[in-house]
């Protein structure tokens, strides 16, 4: 009897652990909320643009707006146990993409899901981003634009939380 107890005491522990473990979509969500915030910086050029991350819908979706280089918003949420993200592009569509963090968890990098409203006028489309965050202070993104003649095209915004 005691260690038909003793077994229960054990797997409802066992059970009560993983039922409280966070998936690592949501590690990887929180870790991206926490840039919320102003953000300035430059593109691999030398543009000078802005970013505000911004947490909304009671924390269930992250937003960013990129100004000043194009003027583009980014919304992250979590789908079951992914990350999701869709970028509205300048160029006109809406490309989606599934994040995973990487193994030392200063980064997470975003890879080509599907695309929306896609025609064939446009140059093509972003096909994947990774954000790196090195420190609080400081995070770096990299995006590939893939374009409608298989081309990748790179760029890098290097940016500080503004003070």
């Amino acid at each position: 009897m005691k260690s038909a107890r003793l077994l229960l005491s054990v797997v409802l522990m066992f059970a009560g652990t993983a039922a409280f473990a966070q998936s690592d979509a949501q590690k990887s969500f929180d870790k991206l909320k926490a840039l919320a915030g102003s953000w300035d910086g430059k593109s691999s050029d030398g543009k000078p643009l802005h970013i505000v991350f911004r947490v909304t819908s009671e924390g269930s979706a992250l937003m960013s707006e990129i100004t000043g280089y194009e003027d583009m918003i980014t919304m992250f949420h979590l789908d079951g146990n992914r990350l999701l993200m869709t970028h509205y592009c300048a160029t006109g569509n809406q490309p989606r993409m599934v994040g995973k963090m990487s193994a030392d968890g200063k980064s997470v990098a975003f890879d080509f899901l599907d695309v929306t409203n896609f025609t064939s006028s446009q140059p093509g489309h972003m096909q994947q981003m990774v954000v790196s965050m090195p420190d609080a202070n400081h995070h770096i993104e990299e995006w590939t634009f893939l374009t409608q003649d298989g081309k990748q095209m790179h760029e890098r915004f290097d940016v500080a939380r503004a003070q």
